[in-house]
């Protein structure tokens, strides 16, 4: 080998080691950053201009199976996670059989109030006693259903911040695309826009399941998982309206609420199934429907109870019994919602004009009767112990008394939420498994300092080379 021949070899090899040490620090800066891929440095024997090495780019590893494979258990998670939030927070609305705060409980409160005021009907501390618990189970109600409408209009807005973001985020890919494919014409590296753009797709998968494909030149395609195309060259356009609040009786099918459309054609619910999106759309127009239903149910039930006929003989047929639809008798036509309207009958409740006398005396009566008449009070502790078939069958085609049937909305409740919880614990585990699996692919930080000390000892050797030319030129001019 000649002398030039040498120290050509040695300074592409000083090249390579100064650019793999680089490469090298880079891996061990980033071993924390999100999306990061470990990189390595691919070198080749230069023959065609001489010996020594020439470097041929920074391979960025990453496994695509095994992306694809998380990528998945992770919106399945997100999914998950939206999904056992919601039936967390209905079966704290309606309480569990121990919490004091529960529908159950104040039921069980307003019969016991009326059985004391039965034992004792002149009382009225006793009667505003019925009063106050009566109220407190209405409202109990209430709140319940207040807070359902507060889940549907909190997911509704979730949808078009979602869509806002995945409009976004396809904008961004699409971007990266055209930089990854300028860079790999102008031969630049482009691992740190790879990386990007794996991170921009992880935010899209979790609003919804991706599945990517390679294109030409660098760039990639976005499809989701039922077949919707998202990017493919150009990016898809998605479109919802956001409504400025959501009522229980608002719903797709009667155009209350807005579905959502990709460039301009409505989706169907299997085109974005899994991840953020779908599990909102699913707590707008199924679970909180559901659950809605449940509570209305259970109001309706109670309000039909008190409007039985011959109940109380004060009170003219079609007229509101004890509980009324926000002062009027229950109409079936106008069942939905009526969990939030429910309310205590204004003439017994003294703090709304009406006389806590008249359970006594009965709700239409014109004075007060006899202080010691309990009949009616007994009739109304008995007409809550009295076996009906709910009107909806989702608790069942057995008659239960209004204990009963509370006692059944909350079982059904913490049911689903336990079901969710399951499903949610699954999820985690596979997120964390492939997470992990994904990780150990990645930067080791003893292996790459390993490599650093061969790469110092590879620079050295070079170094040396250079120096004994050096040494070798300086002896051939002494000569």
């Amino acid at each position: 080998m000649s002398l030039s021949s040498a120290l050509s070899s040695a300074m592409s090899g000083l090249t390579a080691a100064g650019r793999a040490s680089g490469v090298v620090s880079d891996n061990i800066a980033n071993v924390m950053t999100p999306g990061y891929s470990r990189r390595t440095l691919e070198v080749t024997s230069s023959t065609d201009t001489g010996p020594g090495v020439k470097i041929v780019g920074v391979h960025r590893h990453s496994d695509p199976v095994l992306v694809s494979e998380r990528r998945s258990a992770d919106s399945e998670y997100a999914n998950a996670k939206l999904l056992a939030d919601f039936h967390a927070r209905f079966e704290s609305l309606v309480g569990a059989p121990t919490d004091s705060q529960s529908i159950g409980v104040h039921l069980a409160e307003f019969e016991s109030s009326l059985i004391t005021a039965a034992s004792n009907p002149d009382s009225t501390q006793r009667l505003d006693g019925v009063v106050h618990a009566a109220t407190a189970l209405s409202d109990a109600i209430n709140t319940a259903a207040s807070g359902l409408a507060q889940m549907r209009s909190q997911a509704d807005s979730s949808i078009s911040l979602q869509v806002e973001r995945l409009n976004q985020a396809l904008q961004n890919v699409q971007k990266l695309n055209l930089r990854i494919t300028a860079a790999l014409s102008s031969g630049s590296d482009t691992a740190s826009l790879l990386d990007q753009r794996q991170a921009m797709v992880d935010q899209i998968n979790e609003i919804v399941p991706i599945n990517q494909a390679d294109r030409d030149h660098g760039q990639i395609a976005l499809y989701t998982d039922g077949g919707a195309i998202l990017l493919d060259g150009q990016p898809a356009t998605i479109a919802f309206s956001k409504a400025n609040g959501v009522t229980p009786d608002m719903t797709i099918g009667n155009g209350g609420l807005s579905g959502l459309q990709i460039n301009g054609i409505p989706a169907s619910a299997r085109a974005i199934a899994g991840g953020t999106l779908a599990a909102n759309f699913e707590i707008r127009d199924s679970l909180a429907v559901s659950a809605q239903a449940d509570l209305d149910a259970v109001a309706r039930d109670l309000i039909e109870r008190f409007e039985t006929a011959s109940l109380d003989p004060t009170v003219a047929p079609g007229s509101p019994g004890l509980f009324t639809d926000d002062g009027a008798a229950f109409d079936p036509l106008l069942e939905v919602g009526l969990a939030g309207r429910l309310g205590l009958n204004s003439v017994v409740d003294p703090a709304q004009g009406g006389e806590s006398w008249r359970l006594r005396a009965g709700l239409g009566a014109a004075s007060p009767g006899m202080p010691g008449e309990a009949r009616l009070l007994q009739a109304f502790s008995g007409i809550l112990s009295e076996t009906r078939v709910p009107a909806t069958s989702v608790f069942g085609t057995g008659g239960t008394s209004a204990a009963g049937l509370s006692s059944r909305l909350m079982s059904r409740a913490a049911q689903h939420s336990h079901f969710a919880d399951q499903a949610l614990s699954f999820a985690t585990a596979s997120k964390t498994e492939l997470t992990r699996m994904e990780l150990a692919q990645g930067v080791d930080t003893d292996a790459e300092l390993q490599n650093l000390m061969i790469i110092e000892q590879a620079y050295a050797a070079n170094a040396r080379m250079i120096e004994a030319v050096d040494e070798m030129m300086n002896t051939l001019l002494r000569l």
